[in-house]
């Protein structure tokens, strides 16, 4: 779990490049959204292990440090990780909400950061792709836009299962993460076709776990995405 923490670092390390390298895409999405306003965010990625889930904790940490009130929605119901990196439990979240007609607050979960809210996904139902396209998730969605400056939702790879596209629909904009030098451009293709088949609006693209020169050598992360997958390693290249 220590591990997983330690992936939080605009948090854990505010002054490294990397996140530094969050202000900047908390400033592009603000640039982005001058003449239309974005409450509303889905951050997915093409494929599995491609960091998604640590994009988009970092970036809701760096966008909740600048002062605005930001709910992070963990809504990859079927291999969640938002609550590993938060160091939360995972008995109630999204899926109880939604099934339960529980109220919003005993969801809600706080966290060592200022103005950061987290609901977790709660337990795998048996239909996520029908749970996040109905009305009781949209309606959700327009209740906690209502409440917070921001709402990201971390949602499943969009060319892995249908309920990145079917969450696009519901919010103002998507982001897309892919991996340098390892997502090939058919699925970063085929993840753009997905979205445009439901007419998303797509933000940009986050390229993600790129190489760091420092000391001579270059230094690069691995991140790891599903259930058990949690350690992080960092190899120099000389």
């Amino acid at each position: 779990m220590e591990e997983m923490d330690a992936q939080l670092f605009v948090m854990d390390d505010p002054k490294s490049v990397v996140s530094e390298a969050f202000r900047v895409l908390r400033t592009n999405l603000q640039f982005s959204s001058i003449d239309r306003p974005l409450k509303k965010v889905v951050v997915t990625s093409s494929i599995p292990q491609e960091g998604k889930s640590t994009v988009i904790a970092n970036l809701a940490v760096s966008i909740a440090s600048a002062g605005s009130r930001v709910l992070l929605v963990d809504a990859d119901l079927r291999r969640p990780k938002l609550y590993k990196l938060f160091l939360l439990e995972n008995y109630k979240g999204l899926s109880n909400l939604l099934a339960e007609d529980l109220p919003l607050d005993t969801v809600v979960n706080t966290t060592k950061v200022e103005n950061l809210h987290v609901i977790t996904s709660g337990p795998v139902p048996p239909n996520p792709a029908e749970v996040l396209g109905s009305a009781k998730m949209k309606n959700f969605l327009d209740e906690v836009a209502s409440l917070y400056d921001m709402v990201l939702i971390d949602a499943p790879p969009v060319n892995s299962v249908a309920d990145a596209a079917i969450l696009s629909t519901l919010v103002d904009g998507v982001i897309l993460v892919v991996e340098e030098g390892s997502t090939e451009r058919e699925a970063a293709v085929a993840a753009k076709q997905q979205l445009d088949k439901v007419n998303a609006r797509i933000l940009g693209v986050v390229l993600n776990k790129v190489k760091q020169q420092k000391g001579g050598g270059y230094y690069y992360y691995y991140y790891y995405y599903g259930e058990g997958d949690h350690k992080r390693k960092k190899k120099k290249i000389t």
